[in-house]
This record gives C-alpha cells, sequence and structure tokens, in this order.
C-alpha cells in the first residue's frame, strides 16, 4: 500500500470520527468544544474573580424575606467581569437587587430581559461598574458583574420572598447553596448563549446557561447565615438538619445562625420550627392591599378525621430508581435504602415493580408481579447490586413507568427517586401531564443538592406529593412519612369559594389533591374589597367524608410580600400554559406585565444596576470569568465528569477510540513495509 493511499485512508476514518453519530442523545463535559475548560475542572479551576455569601432571613407567619449578598472579590491583576449561576429556592420571588461600591450602593431596576442586557452591555462597555441577575430555570440564576478592578471587592446583594411549607405541624425552609451538574440531552446546536460546559442542544436549547464549571474543593465559596423567626405562636423546636446551629430566644422571636463562622456551600440549608401542638395552626390568612386590591395567602388543615381512613384497595406500586453518575457517593447509599423501606411497606396484596435507568433503562420485571416473599427477596438483591454510572436519560424510564399496563382494581402509585440533575425538565413535565392517567407520581428527592423545581413541580403534576432526603439518617423517618402518605387517601375535588362581589384569580387554579399532614395553601388577587364579615370557604372529599371550613378574610393589618407572592404564583401558571400551546406572545405580554408590576425576575424579565460614572477605561482590556460552584458534598468530580462511562456520550467516545486504534494500526503497517522495502534495497 502506498504512502499517499495510506494517508487518505487515514484522512478518511479521522473524518468519519468526528461525524455525528445517529442515535446519540448525550451531552456530557467530554463532548464539548471547550475542552480546556474541563481540563481546568479536573485539575482544579482556578479564577481571579472570588466569591462568599451572606444570608439574612426574616421569617414572620408563612411569608420569609431572605437576603442573600454576593462577595464578588479580584485577586487578579486585570480587570474582570464575572459570572456566577446560583441556586435559590423555586417558588422564590425575586424582587430586589443592590449594587454595593464601597459606601455607596445602586439599587436595581426590572427590566424585560433583552432591555435589561441592553443596558448592562453598554455599561460594561463604557467601563460602568454594573451588575445584571437573570433567571434561568425558576430555582437558578444567574449574576454578571461588570469591571471589576484589581483587588476590588464588589457586593451584589439579592432579595427574594417565599412562602414556607407546612407539613405534618411543621414549618420549614430550605436554602440551596449548590446545584448537582444537570445531564443535558439533545444533539449539540452551532452557537451558544453562555459559557457553561454544555453548548446549547436540540431538546435543551439553553443548556450553556445551566451547566457552571463546578470544583471539588475550595477556599472559597463560603456562606455565614442568620435567621429571625416571628412565629406568632410559642415553638416546641427549632433545628437545623444538616448543619450545626446557634438558637436563641426573646420575647417570642427566635434567631438562629451556623454554628461555624464559614460554611462550605457544598450542602443545601434547611431549618424547621414546629409549634407546640396546643398551638398548631389549623388555618391562617395574610392579607397586603396594592392600588386598592386586596392580594391572600391562606392555609387550611383538613380536619383529621378526614384522613383517618386508610386505603383498603390493593396498591400497585412502581419504583424508579435513577442510578446515574450525578447519584454516586451518598446518593446512592440513600437510594437504595429507601428502596429497601418501599419494599418492605408493602402488603401481601400489593404488586411491584422497580425501574432504574442511567444512560439506560431496565426493569426487574416485564411487568409489575405480587408482593410475596421470593420476589421481595429477588428485588433485594436487584436492589443491592445498584451501583452509579452513565447519564440521567429519564425520559425513557418515565415514559415506560407511566405507560405499563396498570393492573385492574389496583391503586397505581409511581415512586420517582433522584436527583433531578437534568436540564430538559419542560420536555418532562410535558410527558407526565399527557401519560399519567389514573396514576399518582411522588417523587422522593435524593443528595445535598437535588434539583428541587424538578421534585415539586413533577409531582404537583402528577397530583402526588415529594419528600427530600439528603442524609442516610433520615431515609427510615423520610420513607415512613412519604408511606403514610401514600397509604391514606388523598382529599379530592377541593373547592375554594369566595366571597360574591369581587371577582378574584387565584392559584393554583385547581387545588391538588392533598395526603395526610398537608395544608390548603392558596394565593389569591380580589378586583376590591370584600365587604365586612366576608369569609371564604374551603371544600372537600376524603374515604371519611366531605369537610366544609370558612375562613374570614377580615385583618387589621397588611403583611408585606403577600402580593408578590401571588404574582409570582401566577408567572408559575403562565409559564404551564405556554408549555401546553398556549399562544406564546400572548402568555409572554401577561408575564412581562405581572413581573414589572410586581418588580420581579421571570424567565422574560430581569434585574439590571448601572453605576453613572466610569471605572475603567473603554479601550482596556476586560476579562470574562466563570466563578465556579462547589460540588454537592458526598459526590465526586470522577463520577460525573471523568469516566467515559458517567454522563457522557460513550458510544461516541467508543467509535473514536476504535477509529484512533486503526489508524495507529494503517500508520504501524505503513512503516513496517518502508521498512521492508528499504533492506530489500539495501540488500
Amino acid at each position: 500500500m502506498s504512502q499517499q493511499k495510506v494517508l487518505m485512508m487515514i484522512v478518511t476514518v479521522f473524518a468519519w470520527l468526528w461525524m455525528p453519530v445517529g442515535n446519540t442523545e448525550e451531552m456530557s463535559p467530554m463532548d464539548l468544544e471547550a475542552g480546556t475548560l474541563l481540563l481546568k475542572m479536573q485539575a482544579g479551576f482556578t479564577t481571579a474573580t472570588r466569591m462568599n455569601t451572606d444570608v439574612t432571613m426574616n421569617i414572620s407567619g408563612l411569608v420569609a424575606r431572605v437576603s442573600v449578598r454576593q462577595e464578588f472579590r479580584n485577586d487578579g491583576g486585570d480587570w474582570t467581569e464575572g459570572v456566577y449561576v446560583f441556586p435559590l429556592p423555586d417558588r422564590a420571588a425575586v424582587d430586589r437587587m443592590r449594587l454595593h461600591i464601597g459606601e455607596r450602593f445602586i439599587e436595581g431596576e426590572v427590566r424585560e430581559k433583552e432591555q435589561a442586557r441592553k443596558e448592562y452591555e453598554r455599561a460594561r462597555n463604557e467601563g460602568k461598574k454594573a451588575s445584571l441577575v437573570e433567571q434561568e430555570r425558576p430555582n437558578l440564576f444567574t449574576t454578571t458583574v461588570a469591571n471589576i478592578a484589581p483587588g476590588e471587592r464588589v457586593v451584589v446583594e439579592i432579595e427574594y420572598l417565599e412562602d414556607l411549607r407546612y407539613d405534618n405541624g411543621t414549618f420549614a425552609i430550605r436554602f440551596p447553596m449548590t446545584l448537582t451538574p444537570r445531564y443535558i440531552p439533545g444533539a449539540p446546536l452551532p452557537d451558544r448563549q453562555g459559557s457553561g460546559w454544555s453548548p446549547d442542544t436540540t431538546r435543551v436549547s439553553d443548556a450553556s446557561l445551566v451547566t457552571p464549571p463546578q470544583v471539588a474543593a475550595s477556599d472559597d465559596h463560603k456562606i455565614s447565615l442568620t435567621a429571625s423567626i416571628d412565629a406568632g405562636l410559642p415553638l416546641e423546636i427549632v433545628a437545623s438538619r444538616y448543619h450545626p446551629v446557634d438558637v436563641s430566644e426573646a420575647q417570642g422571636r427566635y434567631t438562629v445562625s451556623l454554628a461555624n463562622d464559614a460554611v462550605p456551600m457544598d450542602h443545601d440549608f434547611e431549618l424547621l420550627w414546629r409549634p407546640l401542638p396546643s398551638a398548631a395552626p389549623r388555618a391562617m390568612v395574610f392579607r397586603e392591599t396594592i392600588a386598592g386590591q386586596p392580594h391572600y395567602l391562606l392555609m387550611v388543615m383538613p380536619p383529621d378525621t378526614a384522613q383517618d381512613a386508610t386505603v383498603t384497595m390493593p396498591r400497585e406500586l412502581i419504583f424508579v430508581v435513577d442510578t446515574s453518575g450525578s447519584m454516586h457517593g451518598n446518593s446512592i447509599a440513600q437510594a437504595k435504602q429507601a428502596l429497601e423501606r418501599a419494599l418492605d411497606d408493602l402488603g401481601a396484596g400489593d404488586r411491584f415493580n422497580i425501574i432504574e435507568f442511567n444512560s439506560t433503562t431496565r426493569a426487574l420485571y416485564h411487568q409489575s408481579v405480587a408482593a410475596d416473599a421470593a420476589n421481595l427477596t429477588h428485588a433485594r438483591r436487584f436492589v443491592q447490586g445498584l451501583d452509579a454510572n452513565g447519564g440521567t436519560e429519564m425520559r425513557p424510564a418515565l415514559r415506560l413507568a407511566l405507560d405499563s399496563a396498570g393492573t385492574e382494581s389496583y391503586l397505581r402509585q409511581i415512586v420517582f427517586i433522584t436527583d433531578g440533575s437534568v436540564g430538559n425538565e419542560d420536555e418532562l413535565y410535558a410527558m407526565i401531564e399527557t401519560r399519567l392517567g389514573d396514576a399518582r407520581l411522588f417523587t422522593v428527592g435524593i443528595g445535598s443538592a437535588p434539583n428541587s423545581w424538578f421534585m415539586r413541580k413533577a409531582a404537583e403534576l402528577g397530583r402526588g406529593t415529594f419528600v427530600v432526603i439528603s442524609a442516610l439518617h433520615e431515609v427510615g423517618e423520610k420513607m415512613d412519612r412519604l408511606f403514610d402518605k401514600l397509604g391514606h387517601p388523598q382529599v379530592t375535588n377541593i373547592d375554594v369559594s369566595w366571597p360574591g362581589g369581587a371577582v378574584t384569580e387565584s392559584f393554583p387554579e385547581i387545588v391538588p389533591d392533598l395526603y395526610r399532614g398537608e395544608p390548603v395553601t392558596v394565593r389569591a388577587r380580589a378586583s376590591g374589597a370584600f365587604q365586612p364579615g366576608s369569609a371564604v370557604r374551603v371544600r372537600g372529599d376524603s374515604a371519611a367524608g366531605a369537610w366544609t371550613t370558612e375562613l374570614p378574610l377580615d385583618g387589621d393589618r397588611d403583611h408585606s410580600g403577600v402580593a408578590a407572592l401571588w404574582a409570582r404564583a401566577r408567572i408559575a401558571a403562565l409559564h404551564d400554559e405556554e408549555r401546553r400551546g398556549a399562544d406564546s406572545a400572548v402568555t409572554r405580554k401577561a408575564i412581562v406585565d405581572t413581573a414589572i408590576s410586581h418588580h420581579l425576575v421571570s424567565k422574560y424579565t430581569s434585574l439590571v444596576a448601572v453605576d453613572k460614572t466610569p471605572a475603567r477605561a473603554a479601550g482596556d482590556p476586560l476579562a470574562r470569568e466563570q466563578v465556579p460552584n462547589l460540588l454537592p458534598y458526598g459526590q465526586s468530580m470522577n463520577a460525573i465528569f471523568g469516566f467515559p462511562a458517567t454522563a457522557t456520550n460513550a458510544a461516541v467516545l467508543q467509535r473514536r477510540g476504535l477509529v484512533l486504534l486503526l489508524a495507529a494500526l494503517l500508520l504501524l503497517g505503513a512503516g513496517t513495509r518502508r521498512r521492508s522495502v528499504n533492506r530489500a534495497r539495501l540488500a
């Protein structure tokens, strides 16, 4: 074979090597153009821009106002623009941003997203200090800060409102500190919007905005946190689930702070408090009036007797467990223990199946089987053998669970155990809505930093409920609580009737099914004030019969933040309509109008703050740096980013490896033949 032919073959195989592969939809850091970024991630990502965070929570009744101060510090010798992608609670109503420069601060203004970005970019190019806060997901935001001088410290303060979760007699608030790297399905697109490790793809069009670099350890990314609780009733307990805290009380107000001065931002913070049993609320109503329109936040507990009856019909439980690379370490241990606990809960008349998924999906049985001793023993061996590797290809597993033929006369319940680390959430929500049928979907969030938006929204659309497990020691407690809910009939056909005379717009428009210990929570806006003595009536049905209660709407004072929480709920409902096919121009306008009216960040609005005085000469260079996040506690950088079998395009890598081997053999063969010819000539 001539040297030219060998070279032509090598060129051909290398061209084939980099051709797109059909039926390949996984995307990972290993497949990206930004290979240098990946190398930095594996070797220890370093930037000149450092960041630490200070959080202050002020909690009153059902509402919390939270301040998040992000300190950007430039330790390098060049002017920088810092970019930081970070999580917030998925129901946070972000309504304020201040850019602090020394002793001065500039108040941020809400603009349509495109206009806000133009204002920011103009200021950046003119050398002015500026900051931009944008929403990428309801629980994921980006802060960008322009023109940080060498050695300078710039603080961006973000504030948001959040209503609390109340379940089984306990209030709770969770603050996410980092994010689990998202799995990005789909073929890469030619252009990218952001600087994340993934390109935008056909199935996640903004993937480059939601995949920030992450590091296993850092001297930065420390957090200080203080919370003030004015519960309005005596408390039995105040505690933090995952972080040591100091708690003090004075005149009924509780102050909580992290026991350590600087805590790594690698694990969600959860604070909970429980009223004394005699003081546990049965109903709460809060009002805020803006421009003559009263807004309401109400919570009411169904009577305990309405939830006492247990399920009498047999159940068919389909357990779906995530075994992808992001579940490596503590997460897979928690998932396996949760599954074992679930198997122990099955009754003799129940049926079950287990579906595991990573890059591929497999079911333990072709269809659900009886929960007898032999099948349960087989299932427990299967669970013990589960290991975490591969991508988070969730769609086939979810479809298999939803589409599997149900057993007549059985109550069908799907329990989905995952960290939710996916970027194609809307695609999965649409599948749940269209394929759920008579089943109920319950989600179990696993890990120290799960995707809480996916967990809550999937359960809401699946007419189920959710629980988050972030430590091994709480698996038993939380799985027992979940199966207590599964084993008791839900309250259905919930109707909220507002008094006549004032048109109301309330959310959720259809109150979802409720399970033991869960309250009815509604956010509403009326067109005008109600008549004195008016009350809202709440009705529902359960296995124990119908129940009705009334809540008086008279109040002696306004509660700040209620209107913003209503607006956030309305925006979420409009996004649901958009996903279901509503006119995008109409829904976009309604979202923008609502967000600007209530000064909120949304998918289509952002907060921007610009200093008027240039700090950097327009011609001087400006470096752009993406500030990395800490990898969640208990996860492995190698398991997520390092191994080809882990959240990567394994088929592509395998084929490229074979092609490289073939090319090497061709070169070796050509070289051997050339040496043989030369020896013959010498002879």
